[in-house]
């Protein structure tokens, strides 16, 4: 991964918490330096109140929307309109998109029709079609090690931390298929597949897979737990780095 890339993030105050930056940000330095960094809003409203010092900690520039008619589509409106003019300033090389709504997803898939990298944040409560149409999509709960409200789901130390009712995210069932597939495709004569090339498919199949978002920090931990996969770790020419395989179960 990148992480010289050039990132734009954008966010919509109306439908993201001061409470998530922190974890916003850290998140984005994984994939690339923040260069533009404004959230857009009403801030005359009472409810934006809270991020008032968040936005001095972290040196946001809060963009004035009025809110001329009922609802929140001027804010829509201002930041598409600046996320198509820093596009074509040609000063960044993606795009982070932190809003739980579905009215950007057509903006997502803009800007990745003009090359660019484009990550979503949201909450789990954000539609499926804004999710992906973005390249990489991170859930606000996850990242900020929020347990979903009680609905009958496991919290971490290794076992499940999905919530099932999301529709956006892939339950185990359908993962564990979804890398047995890969793991067929993509395996030498003897049946093993390089473990990088597995999460680089997944990540394309699934705009939001992250292994966090199952309870397991590492993909090699993941796909353990579904106890129908073989792991191997072999010696390279370098000798602080190993090459990790992955081989179905017979």
């Amino acid at each position: 991964m990148d992480t010289d890339k050039k990132i734009a993030v954008l966010i919509d105050a109306d439908n993201v918490s001061d409470k998530y930056i922190k974890y916003i940000f850290d998140e984005i330095s994984n994939h690339g330096v923040p260069t533009y960094k404004r959230i857009y809003g009403d801030w005359t409203k009472p409810h934006l109140s809270s991020w008032k010092t968040v936005l001095l900690d972290y040196s946001i520039s809060p963009i004035q929307q009025y809110s001329y008619t009922t609802g929140k589509n001027a804010t829509d409106a201002a930041l598409i309109i600046d996320a198509m003019d820093i596009l074509y300033s040609n000063n960044v090389d993606g795009f982070c998109i932190v809003s739980s709504d579905s009215d950007f997803t057509r903006l997502a898939s803009r800007l990745r029709e003009a090359g660019m990298y484009v990550v979503g944040m949201g909450e789990k409560k954000t539609p499926k079609p804004f999710i992906s149409a973005c390249e990489k999509f991170k859930y606000l709960e996850v990242l900020a090690e929020i347990p979903a409200a009680t609905n009958g789901t496991k919290t971490d130390t290794g076992t499940d931390k999905q919530d099932s009712s999301k529709s956006g995210m892939a339950d185990k069932k359908e993962l564990m298929k979804s890398i047995q597939k890969i793991v067929t495709d993509i395996s030498d004569e003897e049946g093993w597949a390089h473990l990088g090339e597995v999460g680089n498919r997944l990540n394309k199949r699934y705009p939001d897979f992250d292994t966090r978002n199952y309870g397991h920090s590492k993909l090699s931990a993941l796909i353990l737990s579904f106890n129908k996969f073989e792991i191997q770790s072999r010696k390279t020419n370098n000798p602080n780095r190993n090459q990790i395989l992955v081989r179905n179960k017979v």
